[in-house]
């Protein structure tokens, strides 16, 4: 199964959807940074975040950004300062 890299960033309003949307995305992906995840997620997975997001967030307010890095097993990151620990390319299991 073809996984792909994405940064995913939010911009959530109220404190109750905030930490909702934390939540959520800790089953996604790994945390690099106060509202910022790295996600290796297949097709499918992308999909489902999606739709669970959609579900927590408020369309009028809110804002996420899901950004396309490429082939999951590929590291485009570099940093600054502290480097914050990467996921391992394949899958999460929750």
């Amino acid at each position: 199964m073809e996984r792909k890299r994405y940064l995913v960033t939010y911009d959530v309003r109220d404190p109750r959807r905030l930490r909702d949307v934390f939540k959520a995305m800790k089953g996604y992906g790994d945390w690099l940074q106060y509202s910022v995840f790295v996600c290796d997620l297949s097709r499918a997975e992308k999909s489902a975040m999606q739709l669970h997001l959609g579900s927590l967030i408020s369309h009028v307010v809110d804002s996420v950004a899901i950004i396309d890095l490429g082939d999951a097993d590929r590291s485009c990151f570099e940093f600054m300062g502290t480097r914050m620990p990467l996921p391992r390319p394949g899958a999460t299991v929750v």
